[in-house]
């Protein structure tokens, strides 16, 4: 077995590479997501470790002083950071000549070529779902034999293998918790709206969901939502209860836990026994029924994105939602006591000055706990890109997404509306929605109730306004 780093690389400060949300960029208030994609195959590799650079705040030196005690890296990158993270390669490779140096996630899937014309340094990419890909490249296995991966034959022409079968199993993956006890500090990891410390996992992979600018699905795990047992997910949880008492929430990261509603009643159910507080992404058209057996077991918050206000933007992405249906649902959730976390997307196709209120005025009337506003990201690989590319609507100056200071920038421009008035509108929408007399005493009051809220929210606004200073910069 190779000895083998997993290395989520430094980069700007607060840029969360390895985001759970659709893009990785910094954001508003400093988050971080945990490194699940790069856990899940470390779980597989024994001897192997992980390092969550951002988080951690680990440095380059700090990172390449270890390159020679590896045989093996597997970095993590994304569209945003490749070009940052060929530059930690570069680096690992002069101080280690002999280290093999694999790149895993959404950007190589769909571009496994160009990803390695543009990186020399690149020994192979694994494309798509790369668990156990990674597990038979560190086993020393010929890579000619390996499903999955790209790589340069011994006269340096690009190789593509044929495709790893997709995992049906996914009771086969081992605990991903076990790695976060093992290589993480888990009070680094935060997140806005939920609970500190936090934990997040995968229960499943796919989304059923045909979202034009939805990452994941289109790029790794496809549109099948595949499942662990509510009983190995149960386990899980109550092994972590026992590695990590301090932890106040479980947060489950896949596209869309309620996709399958049958089952995540079950979990909720196997949840509720344990006497957990947890959390999950939902679409908005989950039954009052089901959300009262979630609420009832365990169920804190949900993360729901309404994308827009607009019903013919939900159309042009396939959203598969209607705006009356999506009342309804957070209608039921403010109800039942369930928190939402609202997520809404400026610039997707069909977007114009009218819309973009209209969104605003949809979100102050639904009005979640809180929301994030994101920018049209294109991301290769997706609907959205192909679209973008498609009808010129792309800006080729903005292609990464983000600015050099991580930043998410727009993008997408269009005859009607430019990109800056995209860009500017995010911060309308954050002070149109924030800045109202209930939502301030709403604030006011969850900070009044707790000290330790009060502290953390305290901290957020100065983030956040910090944040808006950023972006009059990279206007």
């Amino acid at each position: 077995m190779m000895k083998t780093l997993f290395l989520q690389p430094p980069s700007t400060d607060g840029f969360d590479g390895g985001a759970g949300s659709r893009y990785q960029a910094k954001r508003e208030i400093k988050s971080f997501w945990y490194p699940t994609w790069l856990a899940q195959p470390a779980a597989l590799v024994p001897g192997s470790k992980l390092i969550d650079a951002p988080p951690a705040r680990i440095r380059l030196k700090a990172v390449t002083d270890q390159a020679r005690d590896f045989e093996l890296c597997v970095i993590h990158t994304s569209t945003p950071s490749f070009a940052s993270d060929v530059k930690v390669a570069e680096a690992m490779k002069l101080e280690n000549p002999d280290l093999k140096i694999g790149f895993v996630g959404a950007k190589v899937a769909v571009q496994s070529t160009e990803s390695l014309e543009q990186g020399k340094v690149i020994d192979f990419v694994a494309r798509n779902e790369f668990d156990f890909t990674i597990l038979e490249v560190a086993e020393g296995r010929d890579w000619a034999t390996i499903d999955g991966i790209s790589y340069r034959d011994a006269a340096g022409a690009i190789v593509h293998n044929k495709d790893r079968a997709v995992l049906e199993d996914m009771d086969r993956l081992p605990f991903v918790t076990e790695i976060y006890k093992r290589d993480l500090h888990i009070e680094d990891y935060f997140i806005g709206y939920l609970l500190h410390p936090y934990l997040s996992l995968y229960t499943g992979r796919g989304c059923k969901s045909r979202c034009t600018f939805c990452l994941w699905p289109q790029t790794v795990g496809g549109h099948r939502y595949r499942v662990r047992s509510p009983e190995h997910v149960a386990a899980e949880i109550r092994q972590a209860q026992i590695d990590f008492p301090q932890v106040r929430e479980f947060f489950f990261d896949d596209d869309t836990f309620t996709d399958n509603l049958p089952r995540a009643e079950a979990i909720a159910l196997e949840l509720g026994k344990l006497g957990v507080t947890w959390s999950c992404n939902a679409k908005a058209n989950v039954p009052r029924s089901t959300l009262k057996i979630l609420k009832d077991n365990g169920l804190r918050l949900l993360l729901v994105g309404y994308e827009s206000g607009n019903q013919q933007i939900l159309h042009n992405i396939k959203k598969g939602m209607l705006i009356d249906t999506a009342r309804q649902f957070t209608k039921d959730c403010h109800e039942l006591g369930i928190k939402i976390h609202g997520t809404f997307i400026l610039g997707l196709p069909g977007e114009t000055r009218e819309t973009i209120q209209e969104t605003i005025t949809f979100a102050k009337e639904i009005n979640p706990h809180t929301l994030q506003v994101s920018l049209a990201a294109p991301y290769p690989g997706t609907f959205l890109y192909k679209q973008a590319l498609e009808n010129g609507w792309l800006d080729v100056e903005h292609a990464e997404l983000i600015d050099e200071h991580g930043i998410q920038i727009a993008p997408l421009t269009y005859p009607h509306l430019s990109h800056t008035e995209i860009f500017d509108n995010v911060e309308v929408f954050y002070k149109k929605f924030y800045f109202r007399a209930p939502k301030i005493a709403s604030i006011v009051n969850e900070m009044v109730r707790s000290p330790q809220m009060m502290k953390r929210r305290l901290r957020e606004g100065v983030e956040f306004f910090q944040f808006l200073r950023e972006r009059h910069k990279a206007a």
